[in-house]
Parts: C-alpha cells; sequence; structure tokens
C-alpha cells in the first residue's frame, strides 16, 4: 500500500474506533433527555447502556474470529455500517424496546468494527517504527 495511503486509512479506522469509544461515554449525556421523551423508568434506563456493552463485550472474542474467516477489511466496513445505521435507528427510536434493540446492534457492530479495526493496523503498518507511530495514535484515541 502507498505510503500516504496507509496514514490515511489509519484516520479512517482510528475515526471508526472513536466512534465506538464515544458511545460507550456519550450516551450518558443523552439519557436524562431519552429517559423522559421514551418515559423509561429508572431501572429501564440501565438497560440503554446495558444492551450495548452485553452485545459488544459478549461478541468481541466472535468478531475477532470473524474477521479472520471473512476477511479483515470487509469486516471492519460491516461494522462501521452496521454501526451507523444501528445509531441512526437508536436516534429515531420511538419507544423504549426500539432503543434497547438498537443499543444491543450497535455492541453487535462494534464487536465486528474493533478487532477488524486493531488487525488491520497490524497488518497495514509492518515497519516497527511506523507501527508504533501508528498504535500511538490508536492507543490515544482508545
Amino acid at each position: 500500500m502507498a505510503d500516504n495511503r496507509r496514514w490515511w486509512a489509519l484516520v479512517v479506522i482510528a475515526l471508526a474506533q472513536l466512534m465506538v469509544v464515544l458511545d460507550m461515554t456519550i450516551v450518558n449525556i443523552a439519557l436524562p433527555s431519552a429517559q423522559a421523551d421514551l418515559n423509561m423508568s429508572d431501572a429501564n434506563r440501565q438497560w440503554v447502556i446495558t444492551a450495548y456493552t452485553l452485545a459488544f463485550g459478549g461478541l468481541l472474542l466472535l468478531g475477532g474470529r470473524i474477521s479472520d474467516l471473512a476477511g479483515r477489511k470487509t469486516t471492519f466496513m460491516i461494522g462501521l455500517v452496521g454501526f451507523a445505521a444501528a445509531s441512526a435507528l437508536g436516534g429515531a427510536a420511538t419507544g423504549q424496546g426500539m432503543l434497547f434493540g438498537a443499543r444491543a446492534l450497535q455492541g453487535v457492530f462494534a464487536a465486528l468494527l474493533a478487532p477488524a479495526a486493531l488487525s488491520l493496523l497490524a497488518t497495514t503498518f509492518t515497519e516497527p517504527k511506523e507501527r508504533a507511530k501508528a498504535f500511538g495514535v490508536f492507543g490515544a484515541i482508545v
């Protein structure tokens, strides 16, 4: 891969990973208004976070294996597009169940995206100094 293309790949991978990381925390800011808009109880409010975390954590190893079998780039793109679509679905949620389902879907697609992103970095940057820089940028985001 040409040198410039590798660094652009790092930008795309890093931004995708930033989406995943931000999504785990930024939803807390919107949670009070979502709770009010969707008439959620305090107990059910926690499912907005839990649905994502359970799906993401529970499927992370499987996401890595799928990346190995289906290809890193393909898995990354499916994860990225799916994550964006699930995010839009969550933003358009008209009920609690729809929001919980969208958050779980985000977790599923994040579990595809995250290991594929890490693997793409490892295979794109093979020279030790460049790999160290790339993983430094990636690590700063995570």
